[in-house]
């Protein structure tokens, strides 16, 4: 593996391409969070990937724990996801028609969370997450949702108050461009709060149309639920006629295979998946009770649409993608290693002395630089950002890529080998032990200014 390290001066090909993309896109990006602001420095451009590594534009090679996000839990270009694009590129990649290819993902949707009795294939997380919440107002004829401090739920208008991900890593509160007047049907409660979320319901008797959660929050960090906690939302929602929705497209095949309703034992009314049934190509969807679902367009009138939902490419992709998770082991497999990361960071901040934790749920993982364990948005704001900078930036010259962001999750995936965390390992704890209460040393510098 060549050092990023060695070669980190020589990147000259890498910042040639972002100066030119700075010329014509936006922040030289297309997605906020890679432009790498919240940690310094200029992004990693991306040449090709293959299990759990990349490679920049230089050639430098990492182990990556971004993995498109958390979509890639099988790792990057897995030979059998790779051919069964190819062979249905080769017959089409867009048809604006129906094909035999939705049927088959949406019966294997269904077979994991029975709880989607129907399904509706959409085009990326926030449209399923915006189509679900449409879909809630229009079944309980009530306006007003709730969601929660520091989770995130795509960027459509109704979610982008208090929100986690990139919103949290920009420092972004509230979004312009949002009228107030949609702001106002959207009510922000604490994570973990019951009693937060029991007093907005009184003070909203009758209003309230749904309840929409990452039953394990991933966008501020990774933050567990607490004990009960999800439990009393269902009931609540069930008390006062709203829905649930649980938001699982980073948890859905995350934590188990069939999501955090699975491994908790909660039918939620609606669900919404991504990322992974699509085996890395865009695609969303959301899906609940046959009752609810029959009444989106062509069956109701709850209009949604699109012309790549359902695109073959990616069913193709989620087919292939999804009948490997169902090996024997594979789980078992999964949680092993992620195990093995989680108790060696624990063990990295107890030798180091850091003044940080640590969190993980199946293959999600976060390393907080925080002194107390983190359980909602209001106690991950209180992490300090610079040292995850200066984490970051010891973690990439050690050849271990990260998301650039403290309220991001580390994603470990099935390619990810014993070799591959236990050098992962050993760079957080060099990492800790170079940064650990030293804000003016030269990498601190490199990689904050």
């Amino acid at each position: 593996m060549n050092s990023p390290k060695k070669v980190k001066l020589e990147q000259t090909r890498s910042q040639e391409i972002f100066r030119r993309a700075t010329d014509v896109l936006v922040g030289g990006v297309n997605s906020p969070v890679r432009a790498f602001r919240a940690v310094g420095g200029e992004p990693i451009i991306a040449d090709h990937a293959a299990g759990a590594h990349l490679w920049d534009a230089d050639g430098n090679e990492y182990i990556d724990y971004v993995c498109s996000w958390g979509a890639l839990i099988l790792g990057h270009a897995h030979p059998k996801v790779v051919q069964a694009i190819a062979h249905q590129a080769a017959r089409g990649t867009s048809y604006g028609m129906p094909t035999e290819l939705e049927v088959e993902l949406a019966q294997r949707v269904r077979n994991v969370f029975p709880s989607c009795e129907k399904v509706r294939f959409v085009s990326s997380g926030t449209e399923a997450t915006m189509s679900a919440v449409r879909l809630a107002r229009a079944a309980t004829g009530r306006d007003l949702i709730v969601k929660f401090e520091g989770c995130y739920h795509g960027h459509s208008d109704s979610f982008l108050s208090e929100a986690g991900s990139g919103l949290a890593t920009l420092g972004i509160a509230g979004c312009p461009g949002v009228p107030q007047v949609l702001a106002e049907l959207t009510l922000n409660v604490p994570y973990n709060d019951v009693a937060a979320v029991e007093k907005v319901f009184d003070l909203h008797r009758d209003k309230i149309g749904a309840v929409i959660v990452e039953p394990i929050a991933a966008n501020m960090g990774l933050v567990p639920p607490k004990s009960g906690f999800l439990q009393a939302l269902r009931e609540i929602t069930v008390r006062h006629g709203a829905l649930l929705i649980f938001d699982e497209v980073i948890s859905g095949f995350r934590v188990c295979h069939g999501g955090a309703q699975t491994l908790f034992g909660i039918t939620p009314d609606l669900t919404t998946l991504g990322k992974i049934i699509g085996g890395g190509l865009p695609v969303g969807a959301y899906g609940g009770r046959r009752d609810l679902m029959d009444r989106v367009a062509p069956l109701g009138p709850v209009y949604q649409a699109g012309t790549l939902s359902g695109n073959p490419l990616a069913m193709s992709a989620g087919i292939a993608s999804l009948d490997l998770l169902v090996a024997p082991g594979f789980y078992e497999s999964l949680e092993a290693r992620s195990k093995r990361l989680g108790d060696g960071i624990a063990a990295a901040i107890g030798e180091t002395g850091a003044v940080a934790t640590s969190a993980r749920a199946g293959s999600l993982l976060t390393l907080f630089f925080a002194r107390e364990p983190v359980t909602d948005y209001s106690a991950a704001k209180k992490c300090d950002t610079r040292k995850f900078a200066g984490f970051f930036g010891g973690m990439l010259d050690r050849g271990i890529l990260l998301a650039p962001s403290q309220f991001e999750a580390m994603f470990v995936s099935a390619a990810h080998s014993d070799a591959d965390i236990d050098r992962t390992v050993a760079a957080v704890r060099e990492s800790l032990a170079a940064i650990a209460g030293q804000y003016g040393t030269a990498l601190l510098k490199k990689c904050v200014t």
